[in-house]
């Protein structure tokens, strides 16, 4: 199969990157950061989630950084929902689109929303009636899809049904997520080619994390396998805090590098990109997980 001849990045990192960070990051820090990820030509950036903060308290102050970041233009700022009271508070600072969430594991269903797979998707049902009614766009999460801290090995064919039934709750795209980094490219392409005879290539997008050094290599399979939308965070930020052992996303740099290696259009200026992955590293006090900004600092 040809690759794709452009890409869209999701960048997750201001929520998927830092709701695991211990240190509580003030609003002012994560609405620059929001900032200058939105002066680096990305097209989408996750901003936040409108989760109670007794489960996420890092992300406690959702309101407030999605009204104080300055909204680019021909950018879309989605914010995760993880239930009807959720949506009721973003709708209620202006969001205009939403993620919603569930897995076909059982368990991590219950560790991380509380719930069986089936609740999760009721959930996920009242929250598209509501958003539809307010012409708020949803986008789909499928967690775990390449294996599952609690239950090991995950089916293809379970993912493909359960992103099936998201596309038929109102989803406009699923996002497809190796939550724990245990996949590998023959395991990718398997899925990828399960869950492509149930719902159209234009609306999967790929989520990988990077525990185990196989994210760059799953993308180049999906990229082979035509999907051309990839979720990564800045910097490599991220982790799962219900999924034991998840280490960071893979970074947008490195993806960006590679991207632009195959001569694939995205967009995206990585020199800015870069900056923006130094400035919130240096804020956290940890090691940038990107190589591509390592190396570049190396050089620099």
């Amino acid at each position: 199969m040809s690759l794709p001849k452009s890409v869209k990045l999701v960048e997750v990192g201001p929520r998927d990157g830092l709701q695991n960070e211990k240190k509580i990051i003030p609003t002012a820090i994560k609405i620059d950061l929001i900032n200058r990820l939105s002066n680096t030509g990305l097209r989408v950036i996750e901003a936040t989630s409108f989760v109670s903060p007794q489960w996420i308290p890092q992300l406690a102050d959702h309101s407030e950084v999605f009204q104080g970041i300055t909204k680019g233009k021909n950018i879309s700022y989605p914010v995760l929902v993880p239930n009807k009271k959720g949506l009721e508070n973003a709708i209620a600072v202006g969001v205009k689109e939403v993620a919603v969430f569930t897995t076909p594991s059982e368990t991590f269903c219950q560790r991380n929303t509380n719930c069986t797979v089936a609740e999760s998707l009721q959930r996920i049902a009242e929250i598209t009636e509501i958003a539809n009614k307010n012409k708020i766009r949803i986008r789909g999460y499928l967690s775990c899809v390449l294996g599952c801290p609690y239950e090991g090995n995950i089916s293809s064919e379970s993912v493909a049904d359960l992103a099936e039934k998201l596309i038929q709750l109102g989803c406009y795209e699923i996002s497809l997520g190796d939550t724990i980094g245990v996949g590998t490219p023959g395991k990718t392409q398997t899925l990828l080619k399960t869950v492509m005879k149930k719902i159209p290539k234009e609306k999967l997008a790929v989520h990988f994390h990077d525990t185990y050094g196989q994210a760059l290599a799953n993308i180049y399979v999906a990229l082979e396998c035509g999907i051309s939308v990839i979720d990564s965070a800045v910097a490599g930020l991220g982790g799962c805090p219900y999924a034991k052992g998840a280490t960071g996303n893979v970074a947008t740099e490195d993806v960006l590098y590679m991207l632009n290696g195959l001569e694939i259009e995205s967009g995206v200026n990585l020199e800015k990109l870069v900056e923006a992955g130094r400035f919130i590293s240096h804020y956290l006090d940890k090691p940038i997980q990107s190589k591509v900004n390592i190396a570049m600092a190396a050089l620099t």
